[in-house]
């Protein structure tokens, strides 16, 4: 048992890595949508490949979703409104003729028998009005030509002219009285019925609508039907409008078919295959290609959270709706893969995430083309992402690249530029800017997976940060020197690829340990007096030792990324403090080594070994006397060769031909610090 939790601790980095593939597997194959895949590949304009294919079984054609909207249109345009009769307000309007019309007309001015001829002038404008009907003003003027008018339970189609509005009762007023000789009780009249009269006709939404959607619910999805064993298409034949909409609904009827109980488990287990042998190989290039990475779990987290991410969203869209494929900004993945680590990575993540996609897209070889086209762009385009110019000049390469190949395929399929989805345009647009959400995204993934980009580096890089600030006050001479050693590592990291600005940022910090005791380090004594006359050689080089170990402490509690802590550990790798080392030597008494060794551990990559070197040239020149070109050569050799022989850069990805070059630059810019000029014969 003791054996078995060896083990499975030693092996539980990889151990993760299986769970980590697995759960991957099991997420990305749940994602994808529950059909099986149509066996046959074929698009508009293009000759089919395959031979004769003849009808499987009986189905039918189903109509496009254009040709779907075309009819639900027409169904819309050409709808009938039912408008309800009022019978009441009719009986409220003669009610209220009755009691208004004595205070109108009242005895004292008019006789009994010119009452009665205005009352029946009055009662025949009421019955001429309510007889069509009274609409509001604006129901009238939003009424179509023909309308369905309830009344007495029957409904009647008539034209919407013959119902009145409240601005056409005055003409009916002016007329029946013209007519009868009665003009001069024009105005009367119109101001009575101005109170009176009211609209009896109403639009009925609910049955106007009830009757629109039974309308649209009779619209069919199919239009004809193949029979079993009729030919569908020729080999050779170009797949044309009609039959590349007969091929699509052959499509959908069998992958809906396939779907079956118990072809479930058979679909099921062959996406499964698929999708592990795509992040196999995301693996095994990990492994071979990029073994920091593989060995460190927290990024190869982050790598298979964006590939499920990426997969999660695109499902999600195309099961809502399939047009809007093109609004997922996947070159994200190869924009922040780069950003983190290369470009080499980025590209081959972005190309492995399209190919599972290509089983959930429509039209799979134009969106795997597409995709792919504008995933090296990205790579190609995207650098120094911290200037903020460069992502907008990126994102739109990488739209013009959607939209251009877009036109290609539809003058591919379409044979010209008619009938061009310009929402289409609109998507791509929309996906340009959503690709520009990848900065404040860069920070998230930092601050969640302790990762560091080039937009952090900038930051840290200000000499004015709070922490440079006070190193400066407390120890400006070694704020001094690491300026310095920032120079001369950024040149050698620039001269040999490898990364500047991390390089630059850890020799800024690499010395913050120093600020707990400045005056114990040479570069910050004023005086001549040496604290270190008072001391052992030993409480001198624990004094010195302990710089690296502070040093780690204040950046953590200033929160400096662990990429830039590494430079901090390993600066002086494992070498020792030689100088109180020869001290104590010298005294005659017991020398233990460790006491005077720094703990490691040794550089790992090429930025810390180029600080090493740098840090060590640097504070050593300080000892020259009268320098020359021959003497500061021989120096940096000097030094450089003690390291390499204390074996400081074996675990160190640089070459021998990378260390030379390394030595050349930084002879070069310590000629350029001392200001020498060449010796010119008297």
């Amino acid at each position: 048992m003791r054996k078995f939790l060896d083990g499975l601790y030693k092996n539980q980095s990889l151990i993760y890595k299986y769970f980590l593939y697995l759960v991957s597997i099991c997420l990305i194959v749940f994602f994808f949508p529950r059909g099986g895949q149509f066996k046959y590949e074929f698009q508009k304009g293009k000759p089919w490949q395959y031979d004769n294919l003849n009808a499987p079984f009986d189905f039918s054609i189903k109509k496009t979703a254009a040709e779907l909207e075309e009819e639900r249109q027409a169904i819309l345009n050409k709808r009938t409104d039912y408008y309800v009769y009022n019978d009441t307000v009719v009986e409220e309007a003669y009610k209220a003729f009755d009691q208004q019309f004595l205070n109108r007309f009242p005895t004292e001015r008019f006789s009994r028998g010119q009452r009665r001829s205005l009352e029946n002038a009055g009662k025949q404008i009421l019955e001429e009005i309510y007889e069509k009907g009274l609409l509001r003003k604006n129901e009238k003027e939003q009424a179509r030509e023909w309308v369905y008018l309830l009344q007495d339970n029957e409904a009647r189609r008539i034209a919407s002219t013959e119902l009145l509005s409240l601005e056409e009762i005055n003409p009916i007023i002016r007329n029946v009285l013209g007519n009868r000789g009665q003009g001069s009780s024009l105005s009367a009249f119109e101001n009575l019925f101005a109170d009176i009269v009211r609209p009896n006709v109403f639009l009925d939404r609910n049955l106007s609508q009830k009757e629109q959607e039974d309308e649209l619910s009779q619209i069919s999805f199919t239009r004809g039907n193949i029979d079993e064993g009729q030919l569908i298409i020729a080999k050779g034949e170009v797949v044309e409008a009609e039959n590349h909409k007969i091929l699509n609904s052959l499509k959908a009827e069998y992958e809906s078919e396939l779907w079956a109980a118990n072809n479930f488990y058979f679909i099921l287990f062959g996406y499964t295959i698929l999708v592990a042998l795509v992040l196999m190989m995301l693996l095994l290039f990990l492994k071979k290609y990029r073994k920091e990475i593989y060995r460190n779990n927290t990024k190869v987290t982050f790598i298979f959270f964006n590939i499920l991410l990426m997969v999660f969203v695109t499902t999600l869209v195309v099961k809502y709706n399939e047009s809007y494929v093109f609004v997922v900004p996947l070159c994200i993945l190869p924009l922040i893969l780069k950003t983190f680590f290369d470009a080499r990575l980025g590209l081959f993540v972005h190309v492995l995430t399209v190919l599972i996609l290509g089983f959930v897209v429509p039209n799979s070889f134009e969106y795997i083309f597409l995709q792919i086209i504008a995933g090296i762009v990205t790579i190609l385009t995207i650098s120094e992402l911290y200037k903020r110019a460069n992502l907008f000049i990126s994102v739109g390469q990488i739209t013009l690249i959607y939209i251009i190949g877009y036109l290609a395929f539809h003058i591919i399929h379409e044979g010209n530029l008619e009938n061009i989805q310009w929402l289409v345009f609109g998507f791509f647009l929309l996906n340009g800017m959503i690709t520009l959400f990848a900065q404040p995204l860069i920070y998230i993934y930092e601050k969640i997976f302790g990762l560091v980009s080039d937009v952090s580096l900038l930051e840290l890089s200000d000499t004015n940060s709070k922490l440079l600030k006070e190193l400066s006050n407390k120890a400006p001479g070694t704020f001094h020197h690491s300026l310095q050693v920032a120079n001369l590592a950024e040149a050698a990291a620039n001269e040999i690829g490898a990364n500047a600005m991390l390089v630059r940022v850890g020799a800024l910090y690499h010395d913050i340990g120093k600020m707990n005791r400045p005056t114990y380090f040479t570069e910050n004594q004023v005086t001549s007096v040496n604290p270190h006359d008072e001391l052992s050689p030993k409480d001198s080089a624990k004094i010195i030792i302990d710089h690296v170990i502070e040093g780690i402490e204040i950046a953590r509690k200033n929160r400096l990324p662990d990429r830039v802590i590494d430079f901090i550990r390993t600066h002086h790798g494992t070498n020792l403090v030689f100088y109180f080392y020869k001290r104590q030597q010298e005294r005659h008494e017991g020398v233990d080594e460790a006491d005077f060794r720094y703990p490691g551990p040794v550089p790992f990559s090429k930025e810390t070994a180029i600080l090493m070197m740098a840090d060590s040239v640097e504070a050593a020149s300080k000892s020259l006397k009268n320098p020359t070109f021959l003497m500061i050569s021989e120096f940096v050799d000097k030094i450089v060769a003690g390291q390499m022989q204390a074996n400081q850069f074996l675990n160190a990805n640089i070459t021998f031909k990378e260390i030379e070059i390394i030595k050349k630059i930084l002879k070069q810019k310590l000629t350029n610090i001392y200001h020498l000029r060449v010796e010119y014969p008297e």
